[in-house]
This record gives C-alpha cells, structure tokens and sequence, in this order.
C-alpha cells in the first residue's frame, strides 16, 4: 500500500525535530448537509528543524518514531509571511533610545540645549 502525502501548515515547532501540522478538511454532514470545518493534527519529524510556524508544508507517513510521531516533513511548500509586530515594536523602541541617548551626547559635548541638536540632526539628515 503506497504511503499517504498531505499537506498541512504548521502551528507549532515546540518541541526539538518535530512539528505540529494542521491538515484542514472540509466535509458534508450525512444527514443534514451541512458543510463542516474540520482539521487533523499531526505529529511530523523534521530532522533539519527547518519549518516554522505558519509554513505550509507537505509531509508523508512513515514508520512510527514515537507515541503521537508518524509523519515526516518531505519539504516546505511556501514559507510564512507572517511578521512578528511585538519583535517589530521593541526594535524600534531600542532605536528611537539609542537615538535619543546620541542627541542627548551631543548636546553635552557642545554645550546646546537638546532641541538645538535635534533640529540640527534634521537638517543633516534631510540633506
């Protein structure tokens, strides 16, 4: 019997080499054809650790490599494009610091006031 291929997206790297992976289905109630929403959870071995969350990936089925572990990552199909905002917002925190703690040096060493050097360093900038 030939060994089954999905493709799911992953929703969790947790865990060292291996990965949660939704495979979502949509099916029609016997009775009342309603359509349902629904998804299957997988445990997928990657060995190079090199899917993240939000990846689609394609896995295959393979011999069991632990109690919930019976799938392996064959490859990364599309990479997440996801961004991190927290990660984005303390970067720029840091750097609007860094550049307040530079006019702040500046106007020490030449004797203006911190508006002056803020003003200055706008000029500067804007040629």
């Amino acid at each position: 019997m030939p060994k089954r291929v999905e493709t799911g997206t992953v929703t969790s790297a947790a865990a060292r080499k291996t990965r949660r992976v939704e495979i979502p289905r949509i099916v029609r109630h016997p009775k009342y054809g309603r359509i349902l929403h629904s998804r299957t959870i997988c445990h997928v071995h990657d060995e190079q650790e090199e899917s993240a969350p939000g990846d689609l990936v394609e896995i295959i089925e393979c011999a069991p490599r632990s109690r919930s572990k019976r799938w392996e990552l064959v490859r990364i199909v599309a990479k997440s494009t996801a961004v991190d905002i927290s990660s984005l917002r303390s970067g720029a925190r840091a750097t609007e610091l860094r550049e307040a703690s530079a006019r702040d040096e500046a106007a020490s060493a030449t004797g203006q006031d911190e508006a002056a050097v803020a003003v200055d360093a706008e000029q500067e900038g804007a040629n």
